[in-house]
């Protein structure tokens, strides 16, 4: 039985180590959910303002990108699974140091040093080396299948320690413990986690290892695209980094006072929503093609975010939020698999980590002014400009990259002409 779940997780032609990658993905969806939520709640609680929580998200994000950045410049040359390990040493010491440090400036620093993702989605200096070697885990047809499981296990997993970022809350006022020490416990989880998920990635295949005769530099014949598909991948981004989890909270605790509880349980049926339609963008992505996969179900998402931050009651922007929850991430396996299959083999790691750089680095800038537009106002400007930013990032793409398919889609292409 065991192993019959264990091979739902992988699609038809990957191998075992697809199996480890996504269990990992889930298990760091796990813990970064829970701490998404439960990181606006517990900064509140030390006495920081909206706006210095919007800096503090901030920094976790230049901090991501950062570590990302050194991932593009080195990964090509250094064991990807070092790569992998030093990452868990280094989610380790975050969640210790989120526990144990309550200053603003010496969290600061902790957030930029370390891992901590305050989106629980695909902004991770785990992730250029993971899609990286989940393409050499599976054939080509099936490569588009197997980063929506990738993505459904984090967004599932994240759905569930949002739905459980309240538990720390609920035991502290039925056992009458300290709140400030219950919610840390949280961070000391995401810490452990981090140790499991390194047994995971030791015991990856050495034929995951890079090839020496393959490196080259960082991008030479994809980089045109790839510079292209970066530029764009930011304005996206800039936009997501409005409504990342942390400073949704963040707004829904400000504009309509929701408890941690009921924030969590919003975060878990959006999170739901999202998880599921990873596997129906799998399908859309082999009928209508990737780029179209990304357009068409990102739009409509970006119009219920501007919707949302107009809603006078809970009960309205929640039902406009979780609409949107059920589109919005459907584009992010076929984008992954997109930038995956426009480049060779030996520059996927520089292409994951080129493409993934400047969209934290953009989605970095927004959480410091969203948490001074929550500052001044609980109206839901945040999200009015991430539906705007993100709308905009849709048309381009659609413009530019309509008629640019990877070849397994050029049969499609073929079949379609044939057929008139």
């Amino acid at each position: 039985m065991p192993s019959r779940i264990l091979g739902l997780l992988i699609p038809a032609g990957a191998t075992a180590d697809a199996r480890r990658l996504v269990l990992a993905r889930g298990l760091r969806g796990l813990v970064d959910g829970a701490v998404s939520v439960l990181l606006a709640s517990y900064l509140r609680d030390l006495g920081f303002s909206p706006s210095e929580i919007g800096v503090l998200i901030t920094g976790t994000l230049l901090g991501s990108a950062a570590l990302t950045l050194g991932v593009g410049l080195f990964g090509q040359r250094i064991n990807p699974r070092r790569i992998l390990l030093v990452a868990c040493g280094l989610m380790l010491a975050t969640g210790l140091g989120f526990a144990g440090v309550t200053s603003f400036w010496p969290l600061l620093l902790i957030a930029i040093a370390g891992t901590l993702n305050p989106s629980a989605g695909d902004v991770s200096v785990f992730l250029p080396t993971e899609q990286a070697l989940l393409t050499r885990t599976v054939t080509p047809s099936s490569r588009t299948a197997l980063f929506a499981r990738y993505n459904l296990a984090g967004i599932f997993c994240g759905a569930c320690g949002a739905l459980l970022s309240g538990l720390p809350i609920v035991i502290a006022k039925t056992q009458d413990l300290d709140l400030l020490d219950a919610q840390r416990s949280g961070f000391v989880l995401y810490a452990l986690a981090a140790i499991l998920i390194a047994f995971l990635y030791r015991g990856l295949s050495p034929e995951l290892d890079v090839d020496k005769t393959q490196v080259s530099g960082p991008l030479s014949k994809s980089r045109g695209i790839v510079l292209r598909l970066a530029a764009l991948f930011s304005i996206d981004a800039f936009g997501g980094g409005f409504v990342v989890q942390s400073l949704l909270a963040l707004w829904l605790f400000e504009r309509y006072s929701l408890s941690v509880e009921t924030a969590g349980a919003i975060f878990f049926a959006a999170g739901l929503l999202s998880a599921f339609s990873q596997l129906v963008s799998a399908w859309l992505a082999a009928r209508i093609g990737l780029i179209r996969t990304m357009v068409y179900t990102h739009l409509p998402s970006n119009l219920f975010l501007v919707l949302a931050a107009f809603m006078p009651t809970a009960p309205l922007a929640v039902a406009f939020l979780l609409a949107r929850m059920a589109l919005s991430q459907m584009d992010v396996p076929a984008r992954q698999s997109y930038v995956m299959a426009m480049v060779p083999p030996e520059e996927r790691v520089a292409a994951a980590s080129v493409t993934n750089v400047p969209r934290s680095l953009a989605s970095a800038l927004a959480p410091a002014v969203g948490g001074y537009l929550l500052s001044l106002s609980s109206f839901g400007w945040p999200l009015l400009l991430a539906g705007v930013i993100k709308a905009l990032y849709d048309l381009l793409l659609m413009l530019q990259f309509r008629n640019q398919r990877p070849e397994e889609e050029e049969r499609f292409t073929t079949s379609q002409t044939t057929a008139r």
